[in-house]
């Protein structure tokens, strides 16, 4: 065998090699995408009352009929739900302040997971008069994807409100501002309010890897 053929035959065992791996990746990337899918299906179908009843929209259902008490049983570290009405944000939020980013690759049965699941700034808690939650900017418009659509008029017209529920009860605040920053802006420093209570969301933003939207809106008076 010449030479030749022999290094066309390495050429064509390294592209094989190559493609089997690319497409070992694609389906672990894909796999691992479905699995979270169904573990956050799963979450919603436990907090989630029966849902034969259609005779209230499903924006009222959703405001109505969380049982976060059997999501607080599974895990100590969920607070809370984050729900914003018209999009794909409606998850639970957790909160670790001995470990401040346990969930950013965690999902929330322990497992590791790209997406992590939203949680509280480490700094805060549920008195704290502003309340700042991550969450990741999924290319598959899950988790907080739709956050950065706030930075189009139109969108932030359209979903004005986020419910942030605890045990106490659901809270609704108003959104008021939209900021694109990085992770160097005072704004998360800016933990307590004299006056009233606040909800920030932050995720990533743009192609570089600090930026960020910061989301702020501001509690409705009951």
């Amino acid at each position: 065998m010449t030479k030749k053929k022999i290094s066309f035959g390495i050429l064509i065992f390294l592209l094989s090699a190559a493609t089997v791996l690319c497409g070992y990746k694609i389906y672990s990337e894909l796999y691992a995408r479905n699995r979270e899918k169904q573990d956050f299906k799963k979450i919603v179908s436990l907090i989630t009352a029966d849902e034969n009843d259609d005779s209230e929209s499903d924006e009222s259902q959703a405001e109505k009929k969380r049982n976060l008490k059997a999501l607080f049983s599974q895990n100590s570290d969920c607070i809370g739900w984050i729900y914003i009405p018209g999009t794909a944000i409606n998850y639970p939020v957790m909160h670790t302040s001995s470990n401040p980013q346990k969930y950013l690759r965690q999902d929330f049965y322990g497992n590791y997971s790209q997406s992590g699941v939203p949680f509280l700034d480490s700094r805060c808690n549920l008195k704290s008069t502003n309340l700042i939650i991550y969450g990741h900017n999924m290319r598959n418009g899950t988790m907080f994807s739709d956050v950065k659509n706030y930075a189009n008029a139109t969108f932030k017209k359209a979903h004005p409100v986020i419910e942030f529920e605890t045990a106490n009860g659901i809270y609704k605040f108003n959104v008021i501002d939209v900021k694109i920053t990085d992770t160097t802006d005072k704004k998360y420093n800016e933990i307590y309010s004299e006056n009233d209570r606040f909800l920030t969301l932050s995720t990533c933003y743009g192609n570089q890897e600090s930026g960020r939207i910061l989301v702020t809106a501001k509690e409705e008076i009951q």
